[in-house]
């Protein structure tokens, strides 16, 4: 229970790498119940949404009916499919549900106009709040620069870079697929690319948050991209990214004012190890720069343990539930909140729902 006696009926929305994380939580924690979930594979269709993650049968199905869960009468979807949909985000928030989401509306206000009158349309409909979060996109890129900012007197470059090998990353569809990684050069960009014009949106959403809630005045937000070329061939989970096709991606997203860049979101990503002599040389990670009065400078990286001996595996996983946490744990503050949008600069600091697990739980 929460402080306040309530407990919390959530639906999952796609159960991929996010997904199983966020119902493991869901499972874990007293002031959330686990009423549903939605799935893409008939091979999913039915099955216990405790055995779907590893755990004791719980006695709820997984199902691809999606009428089927709107009438459910939950308080949140947990929405984190690959693919998005505004109609289907839409009917949720119509039904009642408020809207949790990792996969975009990280900054609905920078959405193509129609886009965003559907969903304060749908939000005033279902009386329902939408709060896009997670990773990066999300508190690295959001809350954290927000954070940090209330020890500065002025502000003049707000930097986010990520340095990344997606070679231990399992989902080759992502890395191969969407990302178009071993893909000749002309192929990787927002032009040849419905994925890429997408993921590259859903960064520039974040940019505009932080110009709009530390009163940049950007008038524009510029997308530059740099391919690299593999020098040789490299086996990646049994795919082999050939010489001679993309092995390097740094995508650079600036918010703009008078041409200087005051907001940046800078991606170095790779995959076969080959990184680019050209490229700035961050950590591993991401690396949060605030360039004014007073300048300062955070790094982060998330493992399975600092202190434990690990495989590769367990802590490339962190990531994802790093990403799927910070979703979770805003649930309580997003159904709480007033209906409509709800951006990571609207709600409370979001924490822990579980923290150590020992003591009361707050009342917030």
């Amino acid at each position: 229970m929460t402080g306040s006696g309530r407990v919390f009926r959530v639906v999952q929305w796609a159960t991929g790498a996010q997904g199983v994380e966020a119902i493991r939580a869901v499972l874990d924690r007293p002031d959330l119940e686990l009423v549903g979930a939605k799935v893409y594979s008939p091979e999913k269709e039915g099955v216990d949404l405790g055995v779907l993650v590893g755990r004791d049968p719980v006695g709820v199905t997984a199902t691809m009916d999606r009428e089927a869960l709107l009438v459910l009468g939950a308080d949140c979807v947990a929405y984190m499919p690959r693919l998005t949909s505004v109609e289907e985000v839409c009917a949720i928030l119509s039904s009642g549900a408020n809207v949790v989401t990792t996969a975009f509306c990280f900054y609905p206000p920078a959405l193509p106009p129609d886009d965003l009158a559907r969903l304060v349309e749908a939000c005033r409909v279902g009386g329902s709040s939408i709060h896009g979060t997670g990773l990066n996109p999300g508190n690295l890129s959001g809350v954290l620069p927000l954070a940090l900012s209330g020890m500065s007197r002025r502000i003049e470059r707000v930097t986010l870079q990520e340095r990344a090998d997606w070679s231990f990353y399992e989902s080759t569809n992502i890395t191969f697929e969407n990302m178009r990684f071993g893909r000749p050069a002309a192929e990787v960009s927002e032009e040849a690319s419905d994925f890429l014009r997408f993921n590259s949106g859903i960064f520039k959403e974040e940019v505009a948050l932080l110009a709009d809630a530390l009163r940049a005045g950007i008038d524009e937000i510029t997308t530059e991209v740099d391919l690299v070329e593999a020098r040789r061939d490299h086996e990646i989970f049994g795919i082999t990214l050939a010489a001679g096709t993309v092995a390097g991606q740094r995508w650079t997203w600036r918010g703009r004012r008078q041409g200087r860049p005051l907001v940046e979101i800078d991606a170095l990503w790779t995959v076969g190890g080959e990184y680019p002599d050209h490229w700035p040389t961050p950590a591993d990670g991401w690396t949060l720069t605030i360039e004014g009065d007073p300048s300062m400078q955070a790094h982060f990286l998330t493992l399975a343990s600092y202190e434990r001996n690990l495989p590769i595996a367990e802590h490339v996983r962190a990531a994802s539930i790093a990403t799927a946490m910070q979703a979770v744990n805003a649930i309580p503050d997003l159904c709480r909140a007033e209906p409509g949008i709800r951006t990571m600069a609207d709600l409370p600091l979001i924490r822990s729902g579980m923290g150590f697990g020992f003591g009361p739980e707050p009342s917030r």
